[in-house]
């Protein structure tokens, strides 16, 4: 590469590092600020929560009443939940499990048949084993 080249090029890749150096200081400050904005919510969120007399917005959900959203799930004890003959729409039908997309739903049930819980009997129905 001629001389010319090379120094156009170094100059062109000066040129466009700096440029990402300057946008990566302004997208650092803009992040700092939303970030001293969301504290700030925080905080009024808890203030008002404390004047209507609820419990504090940061407490853990289990604190404020409510049940936990994911977590482990015990599919052992789901298991025992469901009838001798089920569809997946029985193992979501479990308490805690109304949420839980398909695909962890049929997971859990291939899991099942695989450590011999759980017999397919024909195409969407399954039978837990005996036992």
């Amino acid at each position: 590469m001629p001389r010319t080249a090379r120094k156009n090029y170094n100059s062109v890749l000066g040129q466009l590092q700096k440029q990402a150096r300057g946008l990566l200081i302004g997208l650092r400050s803009e992040i700092r600020a939303t970030e001293a904005e969301l504290e700030r919510l925080k905080k009024e969120e808890s203030n008002l929560s404390s004047l209507a007399g609820r419990a504090r917005a940061g407490a853990p959900a289990a604190a404020r009443g409510r049940a936990r959203k994911g977590g482990r799930i015990n599919w052992s004890l789901v298991l025992e939940q469901l009838p001798k003959q089920f569809k997946a729409s029985n193992v979501r039908d479990v308490r805690g499990l109304k949420g839980k997309r398909s695909s962890e739903i049929f997971a859990a049930i291939t899991r099942w048949i695989d450590a011999g819980a759980v017999k397919r009997r024909e195409r969407g129905v399954y039978e837990r084993a005996k036992g």
